[in-house]
């Protein structure tokens, strides 16, 4: 009889926890961060996402954003999202880079024409591979979607046309020996440094120049210690990824996948809108500090980076003509 008593308990305590389980894999709050500040283009575009995914699972699954870096730097944050602390997080290409290397290849100085090639490129086959490799890497991240990183270009001090006006002059580089060797190849000298020290470096002249797109050139202030030179040289142009946590992912319904999924398109799709109004708006604010934004000879730098591509690129063969031959939309 006590026998009895305890398995019945147990059975009872059994549906219960599965009820309260099934309750929670139900309602969920999907945690979604970011390292850029409210407002920023893909701050918005995932905030969006989450608006029409509440809307459409009738509130049942809801995303709660966290810009800035309030959870954390990106490094921290995909630890957590790794473990299912954190659901959603828009990084960098360097995080999964190690686990799935083929997306390094978006790394290489002038793999894409221009803007439009490389949105041509994530949106299509070749994206949707990468997407892939990410999802199926060691990393236990679901990669949903591509986000628009921008153009990098270079900000002197002094006016830069040519490799040749490059020589001698010090820009801040990512921490990463592939951008340093492309700016040494470029003609400067790339020195390596973190982030939050290139406002000071530049104001004291440890620094020359730096490089990025028109939104964080503005946003950052490097254009009030000098930068009086904008060379447009777009010589990096590199996406970014939206990923999820595979803890979560794997405690979504079939449908509910299929529903992130089409809403991470989306997503992509309408944060590169935001992206072009965000360069428009801040190309037309740095013009209006006295930047001069100069037109350069692209093949010029294209030309002296070639070693790069050569020495990176070589086991990215078949990707990279794989690439060169996607016609822009």
């Amino acid at each position: 009889m006590t026998f009895r008593r305890n398995f019945i308990a147990a059975a009872v305590a059994a549906v219960a926890f599965s009820a309260s389980f099934s309750a929670l894999a139900q309602n969920m709050v999907l945690k979604a961060v970011d390292t850029h500040p409210a407002g920023y283009p893909t701050v918005v575009a995932v905030e969006n996402m989450g608006k029409k995914l509440e809307a459409a699972t009738n509130g049942r699954i809801k995303v709660q954003m966290f810009p800035g870096a309030v959870l954390g730097q990106e490094k921290e944050a995909v630890e957590q999202v790794q473990i299912g602390a954190i659901q959603i997080a828009r990084i960098s290409l360097g995080v999964v880079g190690p686990v799935a290397p083929d997306v390094d290849v978006f790394n290489m100085p002038f793999v894409f024409r221009d803007v439009a090639h490389m949105r041509a490129v994530i949106d299509g086959p070749i994206g949707a591979e990468l997407l892939e490799k990410v999802t199926n890497s060691p990393a236990r991240l679901v990669a949903l979607g591509w986000m628009d990183g921008g153009a990098r270009s270079l900000y002197t001090k002094t006016l830069v046309k040519t490799p040749a006006d490059m020589k001698g002059i010090k820009v801040r580089m990512m921490g990463n020996p592939l951008f340093v060797d492309t700016m040494n190849a470029m003609g400067g000298n790339g020195i390596s440094m973190a982030y939050g020290e290139v406002f000071s470096a530049l104001q004291t002249g440890v620094i020359d120049g730096a490089e990025n797109n028109p939104p964080s050139f503005f946003t950052s202030n490097h254009y009030t210690t000098g930068m009086k030179y904008y060379a447009q040289t777009n010589h990096l142009i590199i996406p970014e990824l939206l990923v999820m946590s595979k803890v979560t992912w794997d405690k979504l319904s079939a449908d509910d996948k299929a529903l992130m999924k089409k809403l991470a398109r989306e997503a992509q799709m309408e944060q590169r809108v935001l992206w072009d109004k965000s360069v428009a708006d801040y190309t037309t604010k740095l013009k209006a500090a006295g930047v001069e934004f100069v037109p350069v000879d692209q093949k010029l730098f294209f030309d002296a980076t070639a070693p790069v591509r050569a020495k990176y690129g070589a086991k990215f063969a078949d990707l990279m003509k794989r690439i060169d031959a996607t016609k822009s939309n």
